[in-house]
């Protein structure tokens, strides 16, 4: 009998479109042999639909097909199977139920553990990081120091609300000027690069604060890597184990890897894997620019790997992430720069560089998410206790149940 698989892409995030990517990508590499495919979209106002036609990229330049050929649907545990059910017509009746499902979804809202929590909560077994692994690996501010407290090499940063920002600029500019000019500025919580900007020169800090404020709430500044090579590795696992990737190193003309650098490319091309021919503006992270595998000294290399390791255990992130490093080339000193706990095309081009298909790594993050279920489910998360009868007796509750009615 084939596994049910629920891929869940779309939300409501600034990264919408390149998840719709990702996800058709994802879909149509799957092993249809093992797996029953069950697509399961979220649209920019939350709401949830599943439909075969949502395999194809060209049903998103009509939200209209969507309304009218597929199911606007909610997902929830029913007489021991997870199910997606109509949320209207006379009997709302069941359309599909999934053993597992598959967030192939970026940026807050989802990939940041909201949608990971929903999931966990109803208890069905999901791929990738659970709650704890994906709040930090989406919050920069978080995500450095954790690593901070596991030694593992940074460029110097701090990091502050927005409202110290607009309470107390003065305090913000004596709080980045412990750092040294060029620095980067990013919103905590975003992905692809957006809300991103380098400034050289004090005076065009409140200028990029002011775009990245827009973003999120919380904002990272960070010292500018001189002689900067980025590269990035995936490592895949869990707390148990772990592999690493090839390594890459992203080409890019500015000053760090654009969204135009990583989802626009050079130009149009078709989205790889999906059933349509129509000619799209990406291919997601497969049309970047880059050099695979990366040129690097075997000691940089290594030090690469085992910094992408120790930071993939530190959250306790699971499945397949991408980790991004900064080099300086004169020096060969090695920074991480952050995780992406659901990377753009699943970074499924490192992989294939170490001769593991597309096919074969979906399988293997599948796999892992069905082993972390198991072990999440052996553990013990309640027990029988008698606390509300003692509560009840000694707390003051008499008379309340009539005011309950």
């Amino acid at each position: 009998m084939k596994i049910k698989v629920g891929v869940i892409f779309g939300g409501e995030s600034v990264e919408h479109e390149v998840s719709i990517i990702s996800a058709i990508q994802a879909m149509n590499k799957m092993d249809l042999e093992k797996y029953e495919v069950v697509p399961i979209y979220i649209t920019k106002d939350r709401e949830w639909y599943t439909g075969e036609i949502l395999k194809d990229i060209e049903t998103y330049s009509d939200f209209d097909l969507i309304k009218k050929y597929c199911a606007n649907v909610v997902l929830y545990y029913k007489n021991g199977s997870y199910v997606l059910q109509k949320k209207n017509g006379l009997f709302k009746s069941v359309v599909k139920d999934i053993d597992i499902a598959f967030p192939v979804v970026h940026g807050t809202n989802v990939e940041d553990g909201v949608l990971q929590g929903y999931l966990q909560t109803i208890g069905i077994p999901f791929v990738g990081s659970n709650v704890y692994a994906s709040v930090v690996g989406q919050d920069k501010a978080f995500m450095k120091d954790v690593w901070k407290s596991a030694d593992i090499p940074m460029t110097k940063y701090v990091w502050f609300y927005d409202v110290d920002y607009k309470e107390d600029k003065d305090a913000v500019l004596k709080m980045v000027s412990k750092l040294k000019y060029p620095v980067i500025v990013k919103p905590a919580c975003t992905g692809s690069s957006v809300g991103i900007s380098v400034c050289d020169k004090e005076d065009k800090l409140f200028e990029s604060i002011d775009e990245a404020i827009q973003y999120d709430s919380k904002i990272v500044v960070e010292e500018v890597v001189k002689n900067l090579k980025e590269v990035n590795i995936a490592v895949m696992g869990n707390y148990e184990r772990q592999k690493v990737s090839e390594i890459e190193e992203v080409l890019s003309a500015n000053k760090f890897l654009t969204f135009d650098d990583k989802y626009i490319g050079g130009g149009k091309g078709k989205v790889k894997g999906a059933k349509s021919s129509k000619t799209v503006s990406s291919k997601g992270m497969a049309s970047t620019n880059r050099k695979l595998p990366a040129e690097l000294d075997p000691k940089v290399r290594s030090k690469v790997e085992d910094i992408a390791v120790r930071a993939f255990k530190a959250l306790g992130s699971s499945g397949n992430s991408r980790i991004d490093f900064l080099i300086d080339d004169k020096t060969n000193e090695v920074y991480i720069n952050e995780i992406n706990s659901i990377p753009g095309s699943l970074a499924f081009y490192l992989w294939d560089a170490k001769d593991i298909n597309f096919t074969s790594l979906l399988d293997e993050m599948i796999q892992i998410g069905i082993k972390d279920y198991k072990k999440r489910v052996s553990k013990t998360h309640s027990f029988e206790s008698n606390i509300l009868q003692g509560f009840a007796a000694n707390a003051g509750t008499k008379g309340m149940k009539g005011k309950l009615k």
